[in-house]
């Protein structure tokens, strides 16, 4: 996957901790170069916490010469990279939930001025805007739901069905109008998990000219054991064989879900029963691939590697870790 300066990945999706004392410095993790969608937000935060961390963040990139904000897409994915950009991160912002807008389409003007790029309705469970992967009943989209999708293509963010009910991931699918994405979901034919997503809904996100992300996480991969880090590497390549296989190579992205806070997320977990479930809370502590094991950068074969041992090419690989989600950038986002 190298290009002149070194390799570089689209990260669709990973997070640190929701607050204004958190450190953007861990991001340096992943490969400079590298795009990487952080996440500012999902239910239980309101309009004016999602401002204030997305205030704090961009203050903390201004000052670091090892970021970069993003506007463009050729802010976050050069078409002529160079040394400048290869040795920078460029980072933007997504939201796990519909909650911090407050119910105001505005909102997501404001918020995409200030970096925001992928927005998903639903986080797990049913609010304004649609149904969640772990309701019991499953009614997809509502009439405002439908409204903030055209919102979101209107004004350039990904529309992203990640967390979202088997139904509200077919009707965003149904409503959108440029390419919609699953920022950080695996597929259930390969793993069965409430939170990953059937092939049905892979192939009518395929069919936006979407792109699915899959992610890290130890308990959508089947392998949440500490020890089980390379394993979890081969599953997530896995997936992204079955996701070529199902959709074709150009429909396979990266969104690792990485969790820089995962003490605080597990925390949270056992603290907030009501959002989560047993299919969530019942594999104990949650593990993730980290940044490290995706280029390769780590002790043991990376994801990179597992995947040029099955047969993916130079090409390939380029697209699943990056070019697929660059080419959707480039129809969706206004700039």
């Amino acid at each position: 996957m190298p290009h002149e300066f070194g390799p570089r990945l689209w990260e669709q999706h990973c997070c640190l901790p929701l607050s204004p004392g958190a450190d953007i410095a861990e991001l340096t993790r992943y490969p400079a170069g590298s795009y990487l969608s952080v996440n500012v937000g999902y239910s239980p935060q309101t309009t004016r916490d999602t401002l204030e961390l997305l205030t704090q963040f961009r203050r903390d990139a201004l000052t670091d010469e090892r970021f970069r904000l993003v506007h463009s897409i050729e802010d976050a994915w050069p078409s002529q990279p160079t040394a400048e950009t290869d040795a920078t991160l460029a980072l933007s912002f997504d939201l796990e939930d519909a909650g911090p807008l407050e119910g105001d389409l505005d909102n997501v003007e404001l918020f995409y001025e200030l970096g925001l790029r992928s927005l998903l309705p639903t986080y797990n469970y049913a609010n304004a805007a649609g149904s969640g992967c772990l309701d019991a009943e499953d009614t997809g989209l509502t009439a405002y739901g439908r409204e903030l999708i055209g919102k979101l293509n209107e004004v350039g963010v990904f529309a992203d069905g990640s967390h979202c009910s088997r139904r509200t991931g077919l009707d965003i699918a149904e409503v959108t109008t440029v390419p919609m994405i699953y920022s950080h979901s695996n597929f259930a034919a390969v793993w069965a998990h409430p939170r990953n997503i059937t092939d049905d809904q892979a192939k009518a996100c395929a069919a936006t000219g979407g792109v699915i992300g899959i992610n890290g996480v130890g308990i959508f991969l089947g392998h949440n054991e500490i020890a089980d880090r390379a394993e979890r590497v081969v599953a997530m390549a896995d997936h992204v064989v079955h996701g070529v296989e199902l959709l074709g190579i150009e429909h396979v992205g990266v969104g690792s879900d990485y969790s820089f806070d995962a003490e605080d997320f597990n925390h949270m977990l056992a603290g907030n029963p009501e959002l989560f479930s047993e299919e969530y809370t019942g594999y104990g502590q949650l593990q993730w691939v980290p940044p490290e094991d995706l280029l390769g950068a780590s002790e043991f074969p990376g994801l990179d590697e597992v995947l040029a041992g099955r047969g993916f090419s130079v090409a390939d690989r380029a697209a699943v870790f990056g070019g697929n989600f660059a080419r959707v950038a480039r129809a969706v986002w206004r700039d």
